[in-house]
């Protein structure tokens, strides 16, 4: 496998930074240390292949793709965080439990600002364009995707 540029690397941590709040790595590594646990048995924990948390965790990969993946691994941050300092962590019972829940995450800011939500998830042009199609039949919905396609984030 080639060794990834450095400038790549740079880019997507600090991507992770930005949608994460701090690089993937990080957190992993703290889950891990958290629950004594290898990169393949919290993989296992949080529905997810080795190989891809691998490659978060190294920002190889930027973005977590399945929700409830993400939602799993918020789930587990906030647990750990509720339990008192020095507290046992039952990691295996924990994990087993984990990879069973169906967590949901609220979207931080979504009702607040629709257009960046939908600019998160299609490129302008995408975005323009489904205003055209759109807009005979939804001319509100039309006027929200424009308004989302000319703005900057």
């Amino acid at each position: 496998m080639a060794v990834q540029d450095g400038s790549m690397f740079a880019r997507n941590v600090a991507r992770q930074r930005e949608l994460y709040g701090e690089p993937l790595g990080d957190r992993i590594r703290r889950l891990q240390t958290s629950l004594g646990v290898s990169q393949a048995r919290l993989a296992e924990g949080l529905g997810l292949s080795t190989a891809m948390l691998s490659q978060l965790v190294s920002a190889r990969r930027v973005k977590i793709g399945d929700p409830g993946v993400l939602a799993r691994l918020v789930l587990l941050e906030r647990y750990l965080l509720r339990l008192p300092p020095g507290a046992e962590v039952q990691a295996e019972e924990l994990l087993a439990k984990l990879r069973t829940a169906r967590p949901h995450l609220a979207v931080p800011g979504a009702a607040r600002d629709p257009a960046e939500s939908l600019r998160s998830v299609a490129a302008p042009a995408q975005l323009a364009a489904a205003a055209s199609v759109l807009g005979p039949r939804f001319p509100a919905i039309a006027e929200l995707l424009r308004r989302a396609a000319k703005e900057r984030r």
